[in-house]
């Protein structure tokens, strides 16, 4: 979307919710999902989405997107809900108006402390019982929900443009988990977790803290999740901005900075660290399988739910998502992680 486009699109809007028509600059397009617009001199950002990654329609996805904000607010590390802009002809997905945080992305394994100490922190915030915790996805087994979001995109490695030894592979190690899982998960608790936990979506501000800042896709389920995310080679290596790997020993020093931030509450999901990675990582693969086929897809017209086209982006950030997709497709890089989680399975027993 280009400035001008902008200008005239959201300004209205924006005279409208806050009385003001402020100076609009649209940020660099580094996301699949929003593009994000400064409000000068207002301290906000409007997020305003391209497509919905939880396949709701427009106004459920706000609504869900909202609810991510406001549930995550006490944790301490999350920007500010100013306000919700509901859809319109020129905005079809609504607007989100949030704080904008002052920092530097979190580029290094150095901010790795700090991430982990944000996730306690969310993680430990009081769990609502469950007929509460709508919009926000709570399946009653976190375990075969998970399980089944996974299946559901391995249809994907089906697709031609999966060379056969990755879809073998894949599949295969999916069975294995599948197999094994429900011992190491058993008795665990859910948590209000990120779903989302890259680094790439966190900004260090100066004073050293971590503050997530995108959350569209929070859930209640089991933090271990999170902590793959933040430290699984496919996510420390996807964002532009942050962009570094971690050895082996790293990510075990990750997980322990978690677990004593975390406290009691980490003893029963030690056991689950090493599985509940290897799912995180064949989500993210069976993703990038299920993003090749539908990124070749014209733009859905209908702006309702999930929209993966090229057309929605950028074409620098569509030639950088695909560069990651070849990468995190490769024997090379599906050997390298395999290896970690032998690894780690030592390192945690």
């Amino acid at each position: 979307m280009r400035d001008t486009e902008l200008t005239s699109i959201l300004r209205p809007q924006l005279e409208l919710a806050l009385g003001q028509s402020p100076e609009l600059q649209l940020l660099d397009d580094k996301g699949l999902a929003h593009w994000h617009v400064r409000l000068q001199g207002t301290g906000l950002l409007a997020r305003i989405p391209k497509q919905s990654q939880m396949a709701l329609a427009p106004q459920e996805n706000l609504r869900y997107e909202a609810a991510c904000f406001e549930r995550a607010a006490a944790c301490g590390h999350v920007p500010r809900l100013e306000r919700v802009i509901a859809p319109s002809v020129g905005l079809p997905w609504g607007v989100l108006l949030v704080e904008e945080i002052e920092g530097v992305p979190a580029s290094s394994p150095a901010h790795l402390d700090a991430i982990m100490q944000a996730l306690a922190a969310l993680h430990a915030l009081p769990l609502p019982s469950f007929d509460m915790r709508p919009p926000l996805l709570s399946d009653g087994d976190p375990l075969a929900g998970m399980l089944a979001l996974v299946q559901t995109q391995a249809r994907y490695l089906e697709a031609p443009c999966i060379s056969e030894p990755i879809r073998r592979l894949l599949k295969h190690r999916l069975q294995v988990l599948s197999g094994t899982l429900a011992q190491a998960c058993d008795g665990l608790a859910s948590r209000l977790i990120s779903f989302d936990a890259h680094p790439g979506n966190f900004l260090m501000t100066p004073a050293g803290k971590a503050v997530l800042v995108d959350l569209e896709k929070c859930r209640y389920s089991y933090p271990p999740l999170d902590l793959a995310h933040a430290t699984l080679y496919t996510s420390t290596t996807w964002d532009v901005n942050a962009s570094f790997a971690l050895s082996a020993g790293q990510v075990a020093a990750a997980y322990a900075s978690w677990t004593a931030s975390a406290g009691d509450m980490a003893k029963t999901y030690v056991r689950a660290f090493v599985p509940l990675r290897e799912l995180m990582w064949l989500w993210s693969v069976t993703w990038c399988a299920k993003w090749r086929v539908e990124s070749t897809r014209p733009r859905n017209g209908c702006a309702d739910g999930e929209d993966w086209s090229q057309d929605n982006s950028d074409a620098a950030l569509i030639s950088h998502v695909r560069s990651r997709v070849d990468d995190y497709l490769s024997m090379q890089t599906v050997a390298r992680v395999q290896a970690e989680f032998q690894t780690l399975t030592r390192l945690f027993s």
